[in-house]
């Protein structure tokens, strides 16, 4: 015998939402990304010339401003983004602000240079939903060292809010170290 009572949720009549994407193939930006400086690799990207990484498809955050030093992305949240409480999970604000820092140090670095991230902090502000609107995460570089880099990003709204700020620390990496 069951002792628990029926319940009725609406959610759960409702239709599952459903969600496709395509991504252009990785391997064609890591062929360009060799003989390029980083800034034109990005900059190759946010026009076009090359695969965007995968994970800007399956998130939907696109490059708006590439500079030696400085990179931005514009997102749009939405219910795919969502966590459990209904707000956009911090995974993809982290996600956001580790690729403007981390190509930042890329639009800095020579062809046949990389990195790789060894340590992000984030701190989250206030919570993001759909009704937020236009997020925008701009990334800067701090220090462009040999071996080490530093940069850092802020999570923003068009009016300037702030909504998530982070640092990252990343290896540089040289063609016979990758």
């Amino acid at each position: 015998m069951n002792d628990k009572p029926e319940t009725s949720r609406e959610s759960d009549t409702s239709k599952p939402r459903v969600r496709t994407f395509s991504w252009g193939d990785p391997a064609i930006g890591a062929d360009v990304a060799r003989s390029s400086s980083g800034v034109d690799f990005v900059r190759k990207i946010m026009l076009g010339e090359v695969p965007a990484p995968p994970i800007m498809d399956l998130v939907d955050f696109r490059l708006v401003k590439v500079e030696p030093g400085a990179v931005s992305f514009e997102f749009e949240p939405a219910e795919i983004h969502y966590n459990p409480m209904g707000g956009v999970h911090g995974g993809i604000v982290s996600t956001l602000l580790d690729s403007a820092m981390g190509l930042s140090v890329l639009s800095q670095l020579p062809p046949g240079s990389g990195f790789s991230t060894l340590e992000i902090k984030v701190n989250f502000v206030r919570g993001i939903t759909e009704e937020t609107g236009t997020l925008r995460a701009e990334g800067k570089i701090v220090h462009p060292g040999a071996k080490v880099a530093t940069a850092e990003a802020r999570l923003v709204d068009r009016q300037g809010k702030l909504y998530a700020h982070g640092t990252t620390t990343c290896i540089i990496l040289r063609e016979t170290e990758r």
